[in-house]
């Protein structure tokens, strides 16, 4: 298995996984608007999406980082928004290919960190993050409001 950051060139079949992403996360399938979504993320250079791949170049699993800024330190964060490994290839190390990757770039743009969050039923991701030093946010309440 290889990690790279996509391209366009990924977009058809970096899409699939997208919706079977967000299908996991109990969103109806829609993969002309998961299509569309990452192509506009491209396009306006938003989020930056790394792929796991089989030898043979097919991708079974992504994660998209989002940039964002911290005030007081003055320096960039990620926000490692999206992680998925198409469940055929789970626990073969993918999952674990992709955060190194997302490690790694984040140590190349000089980020302060990566932030993520995750279902709180979904035991199996918090053990991997946590196995890889994430630590769950014991000093701020986070708050959303829905528009």
């Amino acid at each position: 298995m290889l990690t790279y950051q996509a391209t366009m060139q990924d977009l058809p079949e970096l899409a699939v996984l997208f919706d079977q992403y967000r299908q996991f996360y109990g969103q109806s399938a829609d993969l002309e608007g998961a299509l569309q979504f990452l192509k506009e993320r491209f396009i306006h250079r938003q989020s930056v999406i790394i792929v796991v791949a089989k030898s043979n170049g097919q991708l079974i699993g992504f994660t998209q980082l989002y940039p964002t800024f911290s005030s007081i330190s003055m320096q960039r964060s990620w926000i490692l928004n999206d992680l998925y490994v198409s469940e055929a290839f789970r626990s073969v190390g993918a999952g674990q290919l992709l955060l190194d990757a997302a490690k790694q770039y984040g140590e190349q743009t000089e980020a302060k960190g990566i932030e993520l969050s995750t279902a709180i039923d979904n035991k199996a991701a918090q053990r991997l993050y946590e196995r890889n030093g994430y630590e769950k946010d014991e000093a701020y309440f986070h708050y959303y409001r829905k528009l």
